[in-house]
C-alpha cells in the first residue's frame, strides 16, 4: 500500500507573467505540446493576480515559518509583459510579502529583448537572470527560430553579453539536449560566456510519445551527457557548475539535490498562471490535456489547498509511488525514477520507469565510476580536494 509522504511546503513560486513568446521553439511544452491552454490564457499577468499571489505567498511563508522564498518570473517570454508592467508586478510582489521573509527573484528569458533598461530594473529588485540557449548558431537554430523562421541566436547572444557586464545578475544558461549536436562543442560554446551554471535538460517525452533516438537500444542521451561530464572535468579554466551532474554527485553522496528532475525528495515548487490559476508541474502539459490543472486559483484558494490536492499526490509518494522496477533499483535514490512527465503512459499513468531510464543509469554509473577513481565511495561526501567536487560547490 502506498504511504503518502507528508507534504513539504512550497518554497519556489513560478509566476507566468506572460503567456506569449517572440520566438517559436519547436519543443516548447507551453506552445507545442498536448495541452494548449496557454494560448487561451491572458497574454500577461494582471497586477491584481500578482497581488493575490503575493498575499498567498505571505500566508504560506507565515504558516510554515519560511524565512526565504524563491519567486521565478516565467512565460512564454516574460519580458513581453513590458518593462513598466513588470516593474509594477515586482513591486506588488515585494510589497505583498512581509519583510521578515526574504524574496529571491529570478527570471527565465530567451534573452532576445534584454537591454540596459531591463538590467537596471533587475538591479533594483535583485532579479537573477537565466537565459535559454542551446549552443552555437547551428545547434540553437535547429529548434529556436523566430515566428518567421529566422535565427534567434544573435539576439540572444547580444542579451547575454549585456548580462555578462553585470555578472552578479547572471543566473546561468539553460540548454535542451539535441543528439544531433556535438556535446563537447555545445558545452565549450556555452561555457565561454562564463555562466555560473549550465543547466542541460532532456526533451520532454512520454512512453506514448518517446524521445527521438537513432538507435533505441543505445542510451544516447546518457552518453551525450557523459561526454559533457568528461569535458567539464577536463577544462580547469571554466568555473561553472553543470546542474544535472552536480546533483548526481550530491545525491550519490547522501546530500539533497537542487532540482526535482532527480532524487526522491518531494518537489517544492508551484505555478501560478497569468489568470491566477494554481498548477502543479507545468511541464505535465507535455503529457496530456489538463494534466497540470488543479482547479484552484490564488483568489479563492491557498497554497496549502494545492499541497493537499489529489493531483499533487503523485509528487509526494517518494519511492512508494514508483514502478516496481524502480523501487528495486540501487540507483533510485539518485535518479528518483526520473522526472515525473517522463514516466507517463496512458496505460499505467506515472508508474513507469522514465523513458530515459537507460540514459540515467548510464550517466549515473559513468559519474560515480569517475569519482571512485578519485577515492570517492557511495554514501560518503567526496573529499573537498577532489577535482570533480570543485565543480559542484
Amino acid at each position: 500500500m502506498t504511504r503518502p509522504v507528508r507534504p513539504a511546503p512550497f518554497r519556489t513560486f513560478i509566476l507566468k507573467v506572460a503567456n506569449r513568446c517572440n520566438i517559436d521553439c519547436d519543443y516548447c511544452f507551453v506552445f507545442h505540446s498536448k495541452d494548449q491552454a496557454a494560448r487561451r490564457l491572458p497574454a500577461r499577468m494582471d497586477l491584481d493576480v500578482a497581488r493575490a499571489a503575493a498575499r498567498r505567498i505571505a500566508e504560506h511563508a507565515t504558516a510554515h515559518g519560511l524565512r526565504t522564498v524563491d519567486v521565478v518570473l516565467h512565460g512564454g517570454e516574460p519580458l513581453l509583459a513590458g518593462l513598466p508592467h513588470l516593474a509594477a508586478l515586482l513591486g506588488a510582489v515585494r510589497d505583498g510579502v512581509p519583510s521578515e521573509t526574504r524574496i529571491r527573484f529570478e527570471i527565465q528569458t530567451n534573452g532576445t529583448l534584454l537591454s540596459a533598461a531591463w538590467l537596471d530594473l533587475f538591479e533594483q529588485h535583485g532579479v537573477a537572470v537565466g537565459v535559454s540557449l542551446d549552443g552555437p548558431p547551428d545547434a540553437n537554430d535547429r529548434h529556436r527560430l523566430t515566428h518567421t523562421a529566422r535565427s534567434s541566436t544573435a539576439a540572444t547572444v547580444r542579451g547575454i553579453e549585456l548580462l555578462r557586464a553585470r555578472p552578479h545578475l547572471f543566473a546561468g544558461l539553460l540548454a535542451v539536449v539535441d543528439l544531433a549536436n556535438d556535446p563537447v562543442e555545445v558545452h565549450d560554446y556555452l561555457a565561454a560566456f562564463e555562466p555560473p551554471v549550465i543547466d542541460f535538460g532532456w526533451p520532454h517525452a512520454t512512453h506514448d510519445d518517446p524521445p527521438y533516438r537513432s538507435d533505441p537500444r543505445v542510451p544516447e542521451y546518457g552518453r551525450w551527457m557523459s561526454r559533457v561530464y568528461d569535458t567539464w572535468l577536463d577544462r580547469p579554466r571554466f568555473r561553472h557548475s553543470v546542474r544535472m551532474l552536480e546533483d548526481i554527485v550530491a545525491l550519490g553522496s547522501g546530500v539533497r539535490g537542487s532540482v526535482e528532475t532527480l532524487g526522491l525528495a518531494p518537489p517544492t515548487s508551484v505555478v501560478v498562471e497569468s489568470d491566477g490559476s494554481i498548477e502543479g508541474v507545468d511541464t505535465l502539459r507535455s503529457v496530456e490535456e489538463g494534466a497540470s490543472r488543479l482547479g484552484l486559483d490564488v483568489f479563492r484558494h491557498s497554497y496549502d489547498d494545492a499541497l493537499s490536492h489529489p493531483k499533487m499526490s503523485h509528487r509526494r509518494y517518494g519511492a512508494d509511488g514508483l514502478a516496481r522496477k524502480c523501487r528495486g533499483c540501487p540507483l533510485v535514490t539518485v535518479c528518483g525514477g526520473g522526472y515525473l512527465p517522463h514516466r507517463f503512459s496512458a496505460a499505467a499513468g506515472y508508474r513507469n520507469p522514465s523513458v530515459y531510464c537507460a540514459d540515467l543509469e548510464y550517466l549515473i554509473r559513468h559519474v560515480q565510476n569517475s569519482l571512485r577513481r578519485h577515492g570517492w565511495t557511495s554514501g560518503a561526501v567526496p573529499p573537498r580536494e577532489d577535482p570533480a567536487l570543485e565543480r559542484t560547490k
